[in-house]
């Protein structure tokens, strides 16, 4: 996996996540629409690749009604972040489990199955799609809102996030996400880097 993720172009949607494994600082600005006014925030976040057999990938493929046979691997996600806007005590924590599930045949786009949303934290499915230059876009419809973000790497310790919310809540959100040096799967939340503290002026969650 490590090999893979310094290749300069990525074959598969499952490629991508395997080089987005490790652990990442995110500076976040998200445009508040109805505010008209933008928020800066920031978040650490961990990712760690799971094997199409994991059993928590086989339980969300029964639960949102696939062929687990169809998985072809994974990750889990873990985060902690906080916005400018934050109320005292209030905070951005959280993990989730997603599997991939391609419907092309190339493995570059189909759905993308988590055991909880972001936007809404019930079980849900979203679309992957790789797009010609290797970005990464996915979407997903919630109750009462779509949300659309699309990641790109500028280089192997440096990805790019665009993300828009449309619904209840109307935001357009930029991120710059930069690799943290550190063994994989080192830290957790309470030892997420200092510049995440209540306060910070530094993305909200992981995927």
């Amino acid at each position: 996996m490590r090999s893979l993720a310094m290749e300069n172009t990525m074959d598969t949607a499952l490629a991508f996540f395997q080089r987005s494994c490790g652990r990442w600082r995110s500076r976040r600005s998200s445009h508040h629409l109805l505010h008209r006014r933008a928020e800066p925030g920031g978040s650490w976040i961990e990712v760690v690749e799971l094997a199409a057999a994991d059993p928590r990938l086989l339980a969300i493929a029964s639960l949102h009604g696939q062929d687990p046979s169809g998985l072809v691997g994974g990750c889990q996600v873990r985060w902690s972040g906080s916005m400018a806007w934050d109320q005292e005590g209030q905070s951005h924590e959280g993990e989730s489990v997603f599997g991939l599930i391609p419907t092309d045949g190339r493995g570059r786009e189909g759905w993308l199955l988590r055991d909880r949303g972001y936007a809404e934290t019930s079980p849900v499915a979203g679309r992957f799609r790789l797009e010609a230059d290797d970005a990464l876009v996915l979407s997903t419809d919630y109750e009462t809102m779509t949300s659309v973000e699309r990641f790109s790497f500028v280089g192997p310790d440096v990805r790019l996030r665009l993300s828009t919310v449309e619904g209840l809540s109307n935001t357009a959100s930029f991120c710059i996400e930069t690799r943290v040096a550190g063994p994989e799967g080192a830290g957790d939340a309470a030892g997420a880097p200092a510049a995440l503290a209540p306060g910070t002026t530094l993305s909200l969650l992981g995927w």
